[in-house]
Formats: structure tokens, C-alpha cells, sequence
């Protein structure tokens, strides 16, 4: 099974996460800004990114609605911040409208206590492989 983890980050702390549940995946964090689309196909999409302002940062919605549907068995989404969870909810209604598959869970980590939520981001990768 093909697995990808895909974020964006402009403080560092949803690529801290990202790069823990890619090591439980087994897999190598790409930011999107280095990978602006999704090469190939996928089995699951590890997602995530931050609010800033309260909204979803521009550069990861314009990712979510370039990505090509046939690319992405399903998403698996993830976020940090100080008390938002708006991007995965966005994220999740916007890519369920693609037809892309989006599972319920979803990993949280508080910006304030990201280096106390590493083990349990590896933990989420590793429970969803």
C-alpha cells in the first residue's frame, strides 16, 4: 500500500508533526511548497496544515483543490493550532465535494505543546498504515 504525507507550514510546527506521523508511516514529509502537486498515486494521503487568522492557509487549499481525485485512495488529515480545528474541517468538506474519501479521525496537536504531541503523532501514523 503506496503512502504520502503532504504538508504546510509557516512557523514549523505542523512540519513537526508531520515529519513524526511520516516516520510511523514510513514515509518522508514533503512540504507542498516543494512538492506543489502529487505525483503519483496514493493509497492514503497524510494532509495537514494550520489556520492563520482563523482561516485555511491560502497555499494549502489551493494544494486541496488542485489535487487530482484519481491520485488519492483516501486522506487522512491532520492540524496545528492554538484552539482551531477550522482547517481540517475545511479541508475534509472540500475534499469529500472532489470525491476524494477523507477518514473521520484526524490528528490534533496544540501549538503550544507540539514537542509533548511527537510520540502520539508517530503513534497516528503508525495506527494508520
Amino acid at each position: 500500500m503506496k503512502k504520502a504525507v503532504r504538508y504546510y507550514s509557516r512557523l514549523g510546527n505542523t512540519r513537526t508533526i508531520a515529519e513524526a506521523i511520516a516516520e510511523g508511516v514510513g514515509v518522508k514529509a514533503i512540504s507542498i511548497t516543494d512538492e506543489p502537486r502529487l505525483v503519483e498515486y496514493v493509497d492514503v494521503l497524510y494532509l495537514g496544515g494550520a489556520p492563520y487568522a482563523n482561516i485555511m492557509a491560502p497555499e494549502l487549499r489551493v494544494y486541496a483543490e488542485n489535487l487530482d481525485a484519481s491520485k488519492v485512495g483516501k486522506a487522512v488529515l491532520f492540524t496545528t493550532s492554538n484552539w482551531s480545528r477550522r482547517t481540517v474541517l475545511a479541508l475534509k468538506k472540500l475534499l469529500r465535494e472532489k470525491g476524494i474519501a477523507v477518514a473521520d479521525e484526524y490528528f490534533y496537536a496544540h501549538m503550544l505543546h507540539i514537542n509533548g504531541r511527537i510520540d502520539a503523532a508517530r503513534a497516528f501514523g503508525r495506527e494508520n498504515r
